[in-house]
This record gives structure tokens, sequence and C-alpha cells, in this order.
């Protein structure tokens, strides 16, 4: 409280005021940016506490990784819904936004996502319950699935790998909150908690990433280059999965359906494309 506030008086969070002006559709307030947030608001249930990390803010640390495990597969179709008809689950939405370290949102991140079914099952030979999408223009993503089943040894989870545009490759994992494996399961981080609520008989949780992305107030635009060499790479170029190009004097597979843009050279995103 500072001596301007009124005793009891609740002052908004920036963060509230920054994810209600995206939601709006708005620009946040000049006055907010620069200022240390938190990178996401949670309400803990009657009786707990819950620590809301990460923050956002220079010099704490982003949302930490966590290991890929033994069921990752490239060239997931690009979609929002994980859903198939007449699939077994209490659907879950899952929504947030990416931000980097100055607290702004990105735009354009890669999000794969992969989990088990509801039997607690992965689709090795298929794609079922895998997906990849890109946040939109606000830096907002929304994913719609079921909730993962158990199996032996871990907890329920949701993988994913975040990428910006000409970034490294963050790879993580979403646990739920209030789940009695959570404290038998080594690798469960309290900081990947998602916020979970019932929502007539599904379940809606959200959760915001923040990259390792240094930023300054103010949007700065990507400078768009050409390929060096005369590569055969163009940003705005539809790619699917498979499609070659050359880069820099390499070439590249394609590993997942996009629209280039700038910052998503192939040198930049080792999700998106593979050398050789």
């Amino acid at each position: 409280m500072d001596d301007h506030d009124e005793p009891g008086t609740a002052r908004p969070s920036r963060k509230t005021v920054l994810r209600a002006a995206l939601a709006a559709g708005a620009a946040a307030p000049a006055l907010l940016l620069g200022v240390p947030a938190l990178a996401r608001t949670r309400t803990a249930s009657p009786g707990t506490s819950l620590e809301p990390t990460p923050t956002c803010d220079d010099g704490d640390d982003p949302t930490p990784p966590q290991m890929e495990g033994p069921y990752f597969k490239p060239n997931s179709p690009r979609r929002t819904s994980l859903l198939e008809a007449g699939t077994p689950g209490v659907r879950l939405t899952v929504s947030g936004y990416v931000f980097g370290r100055g607290c702004q949102p990105i735009p354009g991140v890669l999000l794969d996502f992969w989990q088990a079914d509801n039997n607690g099952a992965y689709d090795n030979t298929g794609f079922r319950f895998r997906g990849h999408q890109f946040t939109d223009a606000r830096g907002a993503f929304q994913l719609t699935t079921i909730v993962p089943g158990l199996y032996p040894g871990r907890t329920r989870h949701i993988h994913v790998k975040a990428q910006a545009p000409g970034r490294p490759v963050l790879t993580t994992q979403l646990y739920f909150p209030n789940e009695p494996r959570n404290a038998t399961d080594a690798l469960f981080d309290p900081r990947l908690l998602m916020t979970v609520r019932d929502a007539g008989g599904a379940r809606e949780a959200a959760f915001d990433f923040v990259l390792d992305v240094t930023q300054s107030p103010g949007p700065s635009p990507t400078p768009t280059t050409p390929p060096p060499g005369g590569g055969t790479w163009t940003a705005g170029t539809v790619y699917r999965a498979g499609d070659r190009v050359t880069y820099g004097g390499r070439g590249y597979v394609c590993l997942q359906a996009h629209t280039a843009q700038p910052g998503w050279e192939p040198p930049n995103a080792p999700a998106l494309w593979r050398a050789g």
C-alpha cells in the first residue's frame, strides 16, 4: 500500500489490467509498460496457498523446462482442438498468453501439445491428442482437449514445446492442482501448475508462459531479409511437412505445416525445420 491508498483498498495488478486489455483487443496502457508483473493470476482453493510463478520481471526465471519424455513426435497437425468424435474423457479447455521477460505478449509463438488419452495411453502411430498452433496477434492461445488419463509413475500432465520466432525451443509440462499423484511424481513442479476450474461437466484451465525473450518497452519491428546465398526459403510461403528448401547454403526439410514469417528462418526454428 502506498501513501495514497486507503486502508483495505485493493489495487488491480498490472497483470490483471494487461490481461483485460488484451482480452478487449486494446493496447495496454503505456504507463504499465516496464512495470514488473505476475505472469499469471491464480486463484487458490480455500485453505490452499499457491505460489504465483513464474513471475514476469527482468531478472526472474522464465517458465521452467522439463524433460521431453519418450512420446514426442514431430509433424503434428496444425489445430487448436484435439477432440475427435466419440472420444471419451472430460472436456478440457486450456487458454492463456505467452509473454517475454518484459511482460509483453509475443505473437506467432509455436506451441506443440501432446498428451495421453483417457486411459493414459499415447498414440505413437498416429496423431491423436497431438497438435500444434501459433499464438495470435495478442500472444494468446487456446487448446481444446480432454483431461489426460493416468499411467504408472506419473501424475496428470500435458506436454508442450514453445518457440518464439528466432528463439530456442522450450520443452516443458503442465500440471493439474489437487492431484494426489503430484506428491509422488518425481517430475512434478508446482511452478507449472495450471489454474483449473469446473465448468458444467467440463473443465477450464489457464496458464501463461514466460519465454526467455528479452524485451524493451514498446514493440520493435522484425526486419525482413532475403535468404543468404539466394536460398529458396521465403517469408509468407505456406510450407507443408516434407517440403524442402535451402537457406544459407544448406538444405532443410519441413517438419510441421506452417506459414513462414520473419524470425522462423530454418536455422532459427528447429521445431519446424530439420537440416538435411
